[in-house]
């Protein structure tokens, strides 16, 4: 956004800033700030937000809250993708055995999910400008948000097959909750959604073009806001129905019977076949299977396995069983040859381990949800063990 970008002057990766209202009450404003990055999250920016975003929730004057990104191109592209990468080749050459000895991916992912959760369990209404790139790590940030505003040049994905991971920060969660199959197709092919599919999917709730960002900011400050925050969230959504609109239907909405069809039943061997035999001259359904052919096998099979084992369970309990997957895909899976292949090297041609689906088993990949905490020491365990909960009675 040109205003985003004008005003992120300084060199700091989240920029906060609390801008006064008419009647008084203020407006808490997180810009996160690394263009050149696409916004990625780092560890020192989750920790940035989550230390304000607690003392915002604890603030009385604080009304409401806006998370966007600096830059025209991406409100967040995803997470620290190098500092992991180089976290797991130092971890690996040390020879440590324990999943837990990875500093840096134990304390990213922790942060990570806990400030994802704590977006979902806001206290207050959460103004999320999903512009541009929105992909892994920054659909972690904005699907827990109360109003999630798309745009014409948003694009959503969740491609963690592509650098052998899966669906996180909630995937498992996100996708089991999007109409029929279609969550499905997303974990395995990675493919992106336009701002339609995005609200039918259930990850976004508002399509504003982008010429409006400026007005909405502006009525932002001019709302007499109060201390009810389900009724300064109404007030919140009359503003934003007043520059919303109806998006072009896209094509994951234009495919849904097809991706039923295709992905329907719980034998992932036949669900990747169909997807592959799928016949249709469709651009978009092309790169979906060109994702899959070319993806790790084993985050397809992670991928299938956590959303099957999710359903059922609590928003929290889902953070807490994608928290001890991530930590072994970061200690043996596929998660380093994939970033190598794809930032690192940049030979797009990744080694992976396992080399089929059919070597990527059930068996294999129980191997991923082994804890290594007894009973309560979790890193996770507080969580979701206070009176908050999902403001949409999703958990």
């Amino acid at each position: 956004m040109n205003d985003v970008a004008a005003s992120a002057v300084v060199e700091v990766p989240v920029l906060f800033e609390e801008r006064v209202t008419a009647n008084g009450r203020r407006i808490g404003v997180a810009t996160l700030n690394v263009p050149k990055t696409l916004n990625g999250l780092s560890l020192d920016m989750a920790r940035l937000l989550d230390a304000r975003l607690e003392a915002w929730a604890a603030d009385d004057r604080v009304a409401m809250i806006v998370l966007q990104g600096a830059g025209e191109k991406a409100f967040c592209a995803g997470g620290d993708l190098h500092g992991l990468y180089h976290s797991m080749v130092e971890y690996r050459a040390s020879g440590h055995a324990d999943i837990r000895e990875n500093d840096y991916a134990r304390d990213f992912f922790a942060t990570e999910y806990r400030l994802d959760y704590r977006i979902h369990t806001f206290p207050k209404p959460v103004l999320c400008w999903g512009h541009g790139i929105v992909m892994g790590g920054g659909i972690g940030l904005m699907a827990g948000a109360s109003h999630r505003v798309v745009t014409e040049r948003s694009r959503l994905a969740m491609p963690e097959i592509t650098v052998g991971l899966y669906p996180d920060v909630g995937g498992s969660w996100l996708l089991d909750r999007v109409p029929g199959h279609a969550g499905l197709f997303l974990a395995l092919t990675g493919a992106p959604l336009n701002a339609s599919d995005a609200i039918y999917a259930g990850l976004a709730d508002h399509y504003v073009q982008e010429v409006h960002f400026r007005s909405i900011h502006d009525g932002l400050s001019e709302i007499a806001w109060g201390d009810d925050a389900n009724a300064n969230a109404a007030l919140l959504t009359s503003l934003l129905r007043l520059h919303s609109e109806a998006a072009v239907e896209g094509p994951l909405q234009r495919h849904s019977a097809l991706i039923d069809e295709v992905c329907g039943g719980d034998d992932l061997d036949r669900i990747v076949a169909a997807i592959a035999a799928i016949g249709i001259d469709d651009p978009w359904l092309d790169m979906a299977k060109q994702t899959l052919a070319a993806g790790a096998p084993g985050s397809a099979r992670l991928a299938f396995e956590l959303r099957r084992r999710a359903r059922g369970m609590s928003l929290a309990d889902v953070f807490r069983m994608e928290y001890v997957v991530s930590l072994h895909c970061a200690a043996r899976g596929d998660f380093a040859e994939g970033i190598r292949a794809l930032l690192i090297d940049k030979d797009r041609t990744p080694r992976w381990q396992p080399m089929t689906l059919g070597e990527a088993t059930v068996g294999w990949a129980d191997g991923f949800f082994v804890a290594p905490w007894r009973e309560g020491e979790h890193p996770l365990a507080r969580v979701g063990t206070g009176t908050d909960t999902d403001r949409r009675s999703r958990v």
